[in-house]
């Protein structure tokens, strides 16, 4: 197979994450143009969420190994990863669920590993469902920053050609104030370098947002502006990085919106996912920098109010598999350019 092979992990089985799997892997032939997808789940709920998109559950086809994958249109071949989740119902929270969704991340971060796969796609995960199945991880990008033993890792938010890179993510306001460090500064600063550089684009400018309003306005509306950010900023710029900041988020970001920025750093989950969902919705993905193989996601939950109807969409799923083949031919570069920071 000359395409990339992507691990598509199936979340969590009482949301969309089964549904909207089968309507990106059965209704977009041209995906497999570009990889050969192989769901990391469950057959029993991948063929419910067949039939719940009105097809035939006679379509998922069980694999042995990677290896056997065919890559034939029409098809959803699966690595069957734990136990049965038949008796998972839908729409609910469940830690069976939730310790499954946890396994098939788990899996897919092995077969990177020992380079079976050259790209992770993710489809939600429901984080209370999780911690009742036992696994107390802020979310995918944690765990998957876990399994493969990195410290410096961003999620990046993308649409098009443009980057929201964040300093902190799923934490409380108090505690993401608390962990915005110069250290921590300067570690994604240095990310989002070497991200640029990888792309072949080493002079992109960088924007980091303020953390307070106005950026601080000279220290009316708080410190951290000027203490932590400001001076990160500064000594990158002496490394010879072109990022400036902190700059208001209330311009920066519109800014960016408009494409005067391509590369953006907020300091917080909702400072960069707020107004990056309210614009592009669907057409965004969540990628995970500073890890040794492609991780790309689709931006949104496991919609547990719509589970089972089939009515889910699927674009941020196939947008993420898509941006995840091209992506992944290219990543090595991206990673040993990040391991040089």
């Amino acid at each position: 197979m000359s395409n990339p092979v992507l691990a598509v992990t199936l979340g969590d089985v009482a949301g969309i994450g089964p549904e909207i799997t089968a309507k990106a892997l059965l209704g977009h032939d041209d995906l497999r143009l570009e990889c050969t997808p192989i769901v990391i789940g469950d057959e029993a709920a991948m063929r419910a969420g067949v039939v719940n998109v009105g097809g035939d559950p006679d379509v998922v086809h069980v694999l042995e190994s990677v290896e056997d994958a065919t890559n034939k249109p029409g098809t959803i071949e699966l690595l069957q990863t734990g136990p049965s989740l038949a008796d998972v119902p839908l729409g609910e929270l469940s830690p069976v669920a939730g310790d499954a969704s946890y396994r098939f991340v788990v899996e897919a971060c092995r077969l990177a590993r020992e380079g079976k796969v050259q790209g992770i796609v993710t489809a939600p995960l429901n984080k209370a469902a999780m911690h009742a199945g036992g696994h107390k991880w802020p979310g995918h990008t944690e765990l998957l920053a876990h399994e493969f033993g990195v410290e410096n890792f961003s999620l990046v938010l993308s649409a098009g050609d443009l980057y929201f890179f964040h300093l902190t993510t799923h934490v409380s306001l108090r505690r993401a104030i608390d962990d915005i460090t110069p250290e921590r500064t300067g570690n994604v600063i240095e990310l989002v370098s070497a991200f640029t550089k990888a792309l072949g684009r080493p002079d992109e400018p960088i924007g980091l947002a303020g953390l307070n309003p106005h950026a601080g306005e000279n220290r009316l509306f708080g410190d951290e502006d000027a203490d932590i950010l400001a001076p990160a900023v500064a000594a990158a710029r002496a490394a010879g990085i072109n990022v400036s900041g902190p700059l208001p988020a209330d311009a920066l970001i519109p800014a960016a919106v408009n494409g005067k920025w391509n590369m953006v750093i907020a300091c917080y989950h909702d400072q960069g996912h707020a107004p990056f969902k309210a614009v592009y919705g669907d057409d965004g993905v969540n990628i995970t920098v500073g890890l040794p193989v492609v991780r790309v996601s689709v931006d949104h939950g496991t919609a547990f109010d719509i589970a089972g109807k089939g009515i889910a969409r699927e674009t941020s799923l196939v947008l993420s598999l898509r941006r995840a083949a091209a992506l992944a031919p290219g990543w090595e570069h991206v990673w040993r350019t990040a391991q040089q920071k």
